[in-house]
């Protein structure tokens, strides 16, 4: 039996109290976890090195902005706003694997146009601090993993130093090796990237980043624009001019009204942020005044993420191995996927395995934590599996292949998503077309009786219920006697 070494910890035989006690995250070292460093969280930590991290995105943020406008090179632009994701940290939204996307043109160009606009007075606001998410703030330009993979690499040369110290302390010589590392650090004298040499943990190849578990949070960063949007129109009521305040609440009835679409209430609040751009550092104040609050709820998220995901796939990866050939490898990528999904089903509905894809007795309730779960536990195969592979046309779950000629699909659905119909009448066809391939698994699960009778009516409206690739799993804990009992 293959013993299961999906985390840093059981790869590297690091005890796991010892990380704790260190403050670094146990990454998974099979696929990337939804955790990401939230700049905030250095700005309000009481640790004054985790403040100077802060200052020293300030600090590039300003160099930025001396540099900017339409006279900067290609160049220029590529070594100054481009970045490579930080793949070895083991954390984003990868999730099956861990390469990433990079930051480049649109981020650039984002970037850019923000100094010249909502970060044009960047280190110099009145009232509050300076922040790098309000790039995401106007308009849907720049998302969480952006902010969180800018921030990764301004504070890449701390990340190092701090896993070199770590090795060193803690772990075997033979699991390290030293590793040149681009892009280590900033030199603002010769106004270059350098590279720097460090001892670090070895991973097929390459090297391993920890990184500080109070530095992490999943979901979204503190300031964020989906936040903002929430509690816009309340925003006012925070402005103690009564003069300022009764002119934007004026702006806010030509603007807002009964019975806005999101989108038109959305554009009407990037409209209003133009206008009153005040409201934007109103809202980040607000945000400042709650940042214990940030700390202990990222914390709880952290924890969670930790305690309870990294518990059930460890639960779950043995037990699949003592009670199913789910770990074996069939001949081609469709038989792969089809088997691995088979296989999966039986253990869910016939060996306790139900029990592991509920969370606290609680069923997952987004389509996005069983395919975590999923991707998680499939952690040996000489097959490539990427989890949601954009190749044009959207995002599928999972692309399972062997070489440019042999790829298939899984797409997974929750029998309670109201869209369920449509997406098996068009949306992995879609998927297949642009990933060049016709083999496609899709798999649908069901918590309840109603899920299953609903299941049951959408296949046979589409004469599909007796189509091998579609295969349904019964994840109800109210219909099973346990296996271990039987």
């Amino acid at each position: 039996m293959i013993e299961p070494r999906i985390y840093f910890s059981e790869h590297f035989d690091v005890s796991p109290t010892t990380l704790a006690e260190y403050g670094a995250f146990d990454i998974c070292i099979v696929s990337d976890l939804p955790m990401f460093i939230d700049p905030f969280l250095l700005f309000t930590s009481g640790k004054s090195e985790y403040r100077a991290l802060h200052d020293q995105i300030v600090l590039y943020l300003q160099f930025l902005q001396k540099k900017s406008g339409a006279g900067l090179s290609s160049g220029d632009m590529k070594n100054w706003y481009h970045f490579k994701e930080v793949k070895q940290n083991w954390l984003g939204f990868t999730v099956f694997g861990n390469d990433g996307h990079a930051l480049g043109p649109s981020f650039a160009k984002s970037l850019n146009d923000s100094l010249g606009d909502i970060l044009s007075n960047v280190g110099k606001e009145e009232g509050v601090g300076t922040h790098l998410e309000k790039l995401a703030l106007v308009g849907p330009r720049v998302g969480r993993d952006c902010v969180s993979d800018f921030t990764t690499n301004l504070i890449k040369h701390y990340l190092l130093r701090y896993t070199e110290k770590f090795a060193r302390q803690y772990m075997r010589e033979e699991d390290c090796s030293s590793f040149s590392v681009p892009r280590a650090a900033f030199n603002y004298n010769t106004e270059t990237w350098e590279t720097r040499t460090y001892l670090l943990p070895e991973l097929r190849d390459d090297f391993v980043i920890l990184t500080p578990v109070d530095m992490l949070t999943r979901d979204d960063t503190w300031i964020s624009r989906e936040d903002l949007l929430k509690r816009f129109k309340s925003l006012p009521a925070a402005i103690e001019d009564d003069q300022t305040r009764a002119q934007i609440n004026n702006y806010f009835s030509r603007v807002f009204y009964a019975k806005q679409t999101i989108k038109d209430r959305n554009a009407a609040i990037d409209r209003v942020i133009k206008e009153f751009p005040e409201l934007v550092d109103l809202y980040i104040g607000l945000k400042e005044q709650e940042g214990e609050e940030a700390q202990e709820t990222s914390r709880a998220k952290t924890d969670d993420t930790r305690d309870v995901l990294v518990e059930q796939v460890k639960r779950a990866v043995p037990d699949l191995q003592e009670k199913t050939d789910f770990y074996g490898k069939p001949w081609t990528s469709y038989d792969e996927a089809l088997e691995r999904v088979l296989c999966f089903k039986d253990y869910i509905e016939n060996k306790d395995g139900y029990r592991v894809i509920n969370r606290a007795g609680q069923p997952f309730s987004k389509e996005t934590e069983v395919q975590l779960f999923f991707g998680l536990i499939w952690c040996y195969t000489d097959f490539d599996v990427n989890r949601e592979p954009n190749n044009g046309r959207g995002p599928v779950d999972f692309k399972v292949s062997y070489g440019a000629g042999d790829k298939s699909l899984i797409e997974f659905k929750l029998a309670s998503n109201s869209s369920l119909k449509r997406n098996l009448e068009r949306q992995v066809e879609i998927y297949e077309a642009a990933n060049g391939t016709r083999q496609s698994v899709k798999v649908i699960l069901c918590y309840t009786h109603e899920d299953q009778e609903k299941v049951a009516r959408v296949l046979a409206d589409l004469g599909i219920r007796d189509e091998p690739s579609v295969v349904v799993i019964d994840a109800r804990s109210d219909n099973k006697p346990s296996a271990s009992k039987a």
